[in-house]
This record gives C-alpha cells, structure tokens and sequence, in this order.
C-alpha cells in the first residue's frame, strides 16, 4: 500500500522565492550533474527533512523540482541532482549545457511531500536518479542508529550517481544492481516476506514503481512510501461539465469549464496560486477544501488522504460536486 504524509499547504497558497548563487557544479555520472547553491551573502538557508525538494525557477517561466541530496544539518548550501533529459521539456538541457557557476538561480521551497517516518528499519529502492533522496535518508538513519539497506538500479554503472561513495561508506548494507549486469531488480526476493516495523521508500521510473506496488501488495498499508517523477495516467473526470469554485479568501466564485483545470481558471481570473508541475506530482498547488467533494486526479496523495477530502492538487484535480470552497 501506498502511505504519504505529507507538510500542510500554507493558507492562500503563496510561497516567496528566493536567489541563490551556484557555488559549484560537478558530474556525478554520465548525464547527471550536482548544482550546489548558496546564499549570495553567505547567510544560512532554510531548514530541511530528507525527502525534500526545491523548484528551480528556469527563463521561459520554466519550474522543475529537484530532490535535495545533500546533508540537512548543512545549512550552507543545498545540493540537487539533475538528469539531463534529452525528451524532457527543456529545463534539465538548460541546466547542463548553459548554468555555470557564479549563475544567479531563483529557488522556491524546500516542500516535503516524502518525509522519512520513524521506523524500526528502512529499505530504501532506488531506480536511477531516484537515488538522490535517499542520500539525506540514509544519513538520517545512521544517525539514528536505525538498521536499513539500499537497492539500488540503473541502465548501467557509469549512469547511477554516488555508486562509488555508497559502496565505500556503507559496504554490505548498499545492493548496486546495474541493468546492464544484473537484469531487473529483484524486488520479490527483497520484498517477498513482510517484515515487521519496516518502512520501504521508493523513488525511480513509473515501471519500478509499479513493480514495487505490485511486490508490496501484502505488505501493511502504510509500509510503502514512493515519489514519482511523472504522474499516473488520467481517467475520463465524474462530471463531464463546468463546476464552480467558492474562494473562501478572496470572496470569489470562478467557473472551470470541462476543458480548462482549476488552476487555468483562477489564473485567467487573476488569482495567485503556486503552480510548479502543473501534473499533480510536485504538491505546490496544494490547496485546503472548506466544503464540496473533490476528484483527485493527482499522484501525491495517499487513499487516506483523498477520502478525507482535506486538500487537494488545483493542477488536475476536479470536483464530484456543483461546487468547490477552497481557501484560497
């Protein structure tokens, strides 16, 4: 089962950025490199928990969210590394082939929708650069002296970031299992008997993803946390009509048309919202619900969560219902 908690969405939905300057860069492997930012005054940044990411707000109104790989007590810089996507939409190619160091870079957050929960121990999966997460993750859990173990997948060796640092820090506790060499994870012998107090976290390509939620269908709800890097795919929405949106702050009502998400319909009305994604797997749209029966369409909250009806992503996310009060 899948089980995310996650840090509530802030009141109207407003988040301030902030500029930083790129202190260094450094290839991690082939197509994936380290930015590493810092106050340009040299003040401490933001506080952070493993599993958190940032927007990097690109030219073009481009926003991408990036895992923070670094140590969390580290409040000099933030560390993030990024996969050049040759199919992507632009904002990876951007990074690798024209920021430098010295480049001014605007940053949103840091947002957690992957927080590591306590557990007995840990077993962390890690598909590609999904890897970059769990590196905070670890740190924690030594630190805590908690007992945990790292799977971890790619096409090839020299593709899969910090191969060399896990397998001399952690030894035996680190499985690196290259595509190339080993085939597909063996996720059945790793997950084929349910442990207790164990929490598994997830990150990587949607087919690992699957696979995994396949691996841990008896396992207990709640066992298994996972973040994605592209959302699921859409079902046709419950109501094929337009919907209203009460704004509970701004004392507005907005209509959304069946061709239009929500959030296209508050922006053309002149409402601020904070968008990064647009996909529903970011959470910077989150938005609390006042009244009404939203249609989750996001790939962030848990079941729990989505029957409790309590926020919900505007991105693309609906309403089972004629209307919608948000606070916003």
């Amino acid at each position: 089962m899948i089980s995310e908690s996650r840090e509530a969405p802030v009141g109207s939905n407003l988040e301030q950025s902030r500029t930083l300057t790129l202190t260094r860069r450094e290839n991690l492997a082939s197509d994936v490199v380290l930015l590493e930012l810092s106050s340009p005054d040299g003040s401490p940044l933001p506080p952070w928990e493993p599993g958190a990411h940032i927007d990097l707000l690109l030219p073009g109104d481009t926003v991408r969210q990036y895992s923070l790989c670094s140590d969390p007590r580290n409040r000099a810089s933030w560390q993030v590394g990024i996969l050049r996507e040759v199919e992507g939409r632009g904002g990876s190619i951007y990074v690798h082939d024209q920021l430098e160091v010295g480049a001014a870079v605007e940053v949103r957050g840091p947002r957690n929708n992957f927080p590591l929960e306590p557990a007995g121990n840990y077993i962390f999966v890690a598909g590609g650069i999904g890897v970059t997460p769990m590196i905070p993750m670890i740190l924690a859990a030594e630190e805590r002296g908690i007992p945990w173990e790292l799977l971890y997948g790619g096409r090839s060796r020299s593709s899969m970031s910090y191969v060399d640092h896990l397998e001399s820090t952690y030894g035996d506790k680190v499985s690196v299992r290259p595509q190339d060499e080993f085939g597909l994870l063996d996720l059945d012998g790793l997950l084929g008997t349910v442990r207790t107090d164990t929490i598994i976290y997830c990150c990587g390509p949607e087919p690992l993803l699957q696979a995994i939620e396949t691996a841990t269908a008896s396992w207990p709800s709640g066992s298994l946390h996972i973040e994605r890097f592209s959302p699921k795919l859409l079902e046709t929405p419950a109501l094929s009509g337009s919907f209203e949106v009460e704004l509970s702050i701004s004392d507005q009502v907005v209509t959304v048309p069946p061709e239009k998400s929500i959030l296209e319909a508050l922006e053309e009305q002149g409402v601020p919202v904070v968008a990064s994604c647009q996909e529903g797997i970011c959470g910077s749209c989150e938005t609390v619900v006042l009244d009404g029966t939203p249609e989750h369409r996001d790939s962030i909250l848990s079941p729990a969560e989505k029957e409790a009806n309590e926020t919900m992503m505007v991105c693309v996310s609906r309403s089972r219902t004629p209307r919608l009060v948000l606070e916003i």
